[in-house]
């Protein structure tokens, strides 16, 4: 069958012939029509996600949308290695996947059901977000940060800012639902001026963080306090992507003066069985109103050459 196949961790995939899957006791065949290209994706084909596999060559992908043999049309959530989702078939846990609704195109659900976890999965999850909490999204100019605005309303949040680098996509996350928004300026002492202004006014009592590296570093500074009369807050700190650096300088001070909770989500934090739920219960939300994303196609035999280009707050799904 014809597939993305990767060869090494340094380049980009290529266009190739694959084995055909086989599927055992309890897996079932898809016919894939389409697979979303995301962080994790790449991460994953570069070596550098925990995730990661040393067995070459391997097929990318970690989910997908396509027809079962009986013709039932439903997404996929994980693959059996090293069969992954960007192929014409794979094989995949029968309990690992669900039929979606005839209101959904593959596309759109090949393209947000990812994502989608990184925030509906963390929020419901992880910190477990009350209605009337406010939370700020750190590197929420991305596909994923969009979307994590939306669905952070839709919880219920009390007020959304949303903090990242591009000017025009931080205007449209106004337009999303954020109440406010915080560039992350180079300056990182003007970058904890503001966020201390907006704490001051709206205390935080959620970060959900897409970069950590040094803008994390930055946020959680700014949580330090002073002084020794005051009684800390409780702020629940998810960290779910490491676009800015996989490791931070963590003050003591930090965690002594602050009510600050580190968590984590993803992959290993969540059970499978939690992961399908919150999928569900998101895919649910989505028939009912959908959310604003917006969504590139292209045919499989390109992934090479469209593997390494910007996002632009696009996401780029391949059609095998």
């Amino acid at each position: 069958m014809n597939a993305a196949v990767i060869l090494d961790f340094k380049s980009p995939p290529r266009y190739d012939t694959f084995a055909e899957p086989v599927a055992a006791e309890g897996e079932v065949m898809v016919s894939v029509s389409a697979a979303g290209l995301h962080q994790i994706v790449k991460s994953l084909a570069s070596g550098a996600h925990y995730g990661s596999t040393a067995a070459l060559p391997q097929i990318p992908g970690v989910d997908g949308v396509g027809r079962m043999q009986d013709g039932t049309r439903v997404y996929f959530g994980a693959s059996k290695s090293p069969w992954g989702s960007m192929a014409e078939r794979c094989v995949t846990a029968r309990s690992l996947c669900f039929p979606i609704p005839e209101a959904l195109d593959d596309a759109t659900v090949a393209a947000m059901m990812n994502p989608a976890l990184s925030s509906w999965g963390a929020l419901r999850e992880r910190v477990q977000l009350q209605p009337g909490e406010n939370i700020l999204i750190l590197g929420a100019t991305g596909v994923a940060g969009k979307l994590a605005v939306q669905i952070a309303r839709r919880l219920g949040a009390g007020r959304v800012v949303a903090a990242g680098r591009n000017p025009a996509a931080l205007e449209e996350l106004l337009q999303l639902g954020a109440h406010a928004v915080i560039p992350l300026v180079d300056d990182q002492e003007a970058l904890a001026t503001s966020l201390r202004q907006e704490w001051s006014k709206y205390p935080v009592n959620v970060v959900l963080d897409y970069l950590w590296g040094r803008p994390a570093e930055t946020v959680l500074g700014a949580m330090t306090q002073k002084g020794l009369q005051h009684a800390a807050a409780r702020i629940r700190y998810v960290e779910v992507g490491s676009m800015a650096g996989q490791t931070i300088s963590l003050s003591a001070a930090t965690l002594r003066s602050s009510g600050l909770e580190l968590i984590g989500s993803g992959f290993g934090s969540i059970s499978m069985e939690k992961i399908f739920q919150a999928l569900r219960e998101f895919l649910q939300e989505a028939t009912t109103r959908p959310f604003t994303m917006k969504v590139e196609t292209a045919p499989l035999r390109e992934v090479e050459a469209r593997w390494n280009s910007a996002e632009k707050g696009t996401r780029l799904v391949f059609i095998p």
